[in-house]
């Protein structure tokens, strides 16, 4: 072991001993642990089963390319294996492969799905302790860095806002990236060979093929070495011996980036407006994220806002001032060592929001997004507030009374965080529950109106259905989502004409998406027109062949209107993408059997 290794391991050895006077130190610190392990525990204990959600289910649900794990070696080949839906599809290999394992594992049961993103997340605080370890002890060795440490993951791990990327399943590309990136700072920072070797580029390239913003990996690299490495010489000389040790790096970054270009399908789409309102918007959705951190009150699975009009409005200007006093607390910080935990978390917080800050999505902001970006806000924060409770540790008269005090506090703020996480995971539990909290936070949400009408429609309330769809109508009137579910629920009321009129306008509305013509054909189905059920399901088909509601659809149909001959063509086909599907069995065995009788 090294000196300094040494020195820094004598001083948390001392500082864990000032924590628990009297006791064993190392025994104190494991208390502690078990007790965040419990904690953590705890507040997700409620989540296990909660319903999908969102996008889980055009890439889980819908998505027959995950039910086998035979698929696994086409995910890395073919980003349209990701969703059923075209304008969806993207290059995610690592997400897909963990859902097909999931599914495999659990036969599609939800428990599988969140057990895994629940272990993974309960992983990535281990490597965040060692990490936040590292950077504590590079600028102030000794002292209770551990405990800083170990404080700063307990935050981070019940922090309310990451609750969302906890229980919406295929939010899991968030945490996949955040934890590969972990792991190559941790390859990088903790182990000599696997730097020399660059081996700390592996994890670095899963991240990016679980979502492309693990790209960040790279500048974030570059500005540890700055801060900690290289902090010998004039800055010039700082930042070319820094750029030097992070070429490998920016190297990787732009081949796969360039590969994943290449790889994601023409059909995928941002789901973005206008890039000037979107990008004028970011500013002051930074300012939002940083006051959740402290005060997450009213967290909202989708929200209402829109992109700002002007930039006269004056919330670019509170955006601005915010980015440019945060940017300076970060330069300043940099400037001393024993301040530079500081500046590398504000650093990393504004770095890792700058993707979703430039290209224009389809929401100004999300909870999700929040997952990486607050793995550094937590260090800076609680660093601050550790030198700060440094400095009046003198102006207070016993050690022992601060310590309680101090204690006191950060329980205090752990089991409010904790509490709120699993109220948190109570509002996803069901449809029903999450849109209905969205109608209360977000009451401005066309889409949100819309989902707690189609969750309401399941529970067999069509009138109250109904009324919230026209209620989302004067928010999204060109939504053709929102017209597809009018027509089902006037359907299922008799308004079979208007039901028509609706479904058609859908697809004027919309005429890439094929669930439009999915469910214009499943009511065509209904009302025995078999010609054009068939000629619309069709459609689907064509634009979503991995969507095996469409397959099944078309199935029926040829069934019904005794198209024996088509019937086992599709059957067969089927079977040949998806093989084993019960469905596709039945109805080839049944085409095969009518087929012999008329021949007979």
């Amino acid at each position: 072991m090294k000196r300094s290794s040494v020195k820094a391991a004598a001083g948390r050895q001392e500082a864990r001993q000032g924590w628990k006077a009297g006791g064993n130190p190392e025994k104190a610190f494991r208390n502690w642990v078990l007790f965040l392990l419990v904690a953590v525990v705890a507040a997700y204990a409620n989540h296990f089963f909660n319903g999908f959600h969102f996008d889980d289910f055009h890439t889980i649900v819908n998505n027959a390319y995950i039910r086998s794990l035979r698929n696994i070696p086409r995910f890395f080949v073919d980003g349209t294996t990701f969703s059923s839906l075209p304008a969806n599809q993207s290059y995610r290999p690592i997400v897909s492969t963990t859902l097909a394992i999931d599914y495999f594992l659990g036969h599609g049961s939800l428990f599988f799905f969140h057990l895994s993103t629940f272990l993974l997340f309960l992983f990535q605080g281990v490597v965040m302790y060692h990490l936040y370890l590292s950077i504590f002890d590079r600028s102030q060795r000794g002292a209770e860095n551990s405990y800083v440490a170990l404080i700063a993951v307990a935050w981070y791990l019940l922090h309310p806002a990451n609750a969302e990327t906890i229980n919406y399943i295929l939010a899991r590309s968030d945490s996949l990236s955040t934890l590969f990136i972990l792991l190559s700072f941790a390859v990088y920072i903790r182990w000599d060979f696997g730097r020399r070797r660059h081996l700390y580029l592996i994890p670095f390239a899963l991240s990016c093929l679980a979502k492309p913003i693990g790209a960040i990996f790279a500048p974030l690299l570059l500005l540890y070495v700055y801060l900690f490495e290289e902090t010998v010489g004039s800055r010039l000389r700082r930042l070319a011996a820094s750029l030097k040790k992070s070429i490998p790096s920016f190297a990787a970054c732009l081949l796969l980036l360039t590969f994943i270009k290449k790889m994601d399908p023409p059909t995928w789409r941002a789901g973005g407006g206008s890039l000037f309102h979107y990008v004028i918007t970011q500013p002051y959705v930074l300012l939002q994220y940083f006051i959740t951190f402290f005060a997450p009150l009213h967290l909202s699975a989708d929200t209402d806002w829109r992109p700002l009009a002007s930039v006269f409005d004056i919330r670019f200007l509170a955006g601005i001032l915010f980015l440019v006093g945060l940017v300076a607390v970060a330069c300043l910080s940099a400037k001393t060592m024993r301040l530079r935990p500081i500046s590398f978390g504000l650093f990393w917080f504004l770095l890792t929001l700058l993707p979703t800050s430039l290209i224009p999505l389809a929401e100004v902001m999300n909870d999700h997004r929040l997952f990486l970006p607050y793995v550094g806000l937590v260090v800076s924060v609680c660093w601050a507030a550790y030198l700060l409770l440094e400095g009046a540790k003198s102006r207070i008269g016993s050690d022992t009374h601060f310590l309680r005090v101090t204690t006191t506090l950060i329980l205090v703020a752990l089991a409010a965080c904790g509490y709120e996480t699993h109220v948190r995971n109570a509002v996803w539990h069901s449809e029903l529950s999450l849109w209905r909290d969205v109608t209360i936070k977000s009451p401005h949400n066309g889409r949100g109106l819309m989902n707690y009408g189609v969750a309401l429609m399941d529970q067999g309330h069509y009138a109250d259905a109904e009324t919230y769809f026209h209620k989302a109508m004067k928010y999204v009137p060109r939504y053709a989502y929102l017209y597809v579910n009018l027509g089902i629920v006037e359907a299922k009321t008799g308004k079979l004409v208007e039901a028509q009129n609706d479904y058609q306008k859908a697809i004027m509305l919309d005429p890439n998406w094929p669930g439009g013509y999915y469910w214009y054909g499943d009511f065509l189905k209904k009302q025995k027109r078999y010609d054009d059920a068939i000629f619309y399901t069709k459609r689907a088909l064509q634009m979503s062949p991995a969507n095996l509601d469409a397959r099944k659809l078309l199935m029926a149909i040829y069934l019904e209107c005794g198209k024996l001959t088509d019937l086992k063509a599709l059957a067969k086909q089927t079977l040949q993408i998806f093989p084993g599907d019960a469905q596709a069995e039945k109805s080839l065995a049944a085409a095969e059997e009518g087929i012999k009788r008329l021949q007979q």
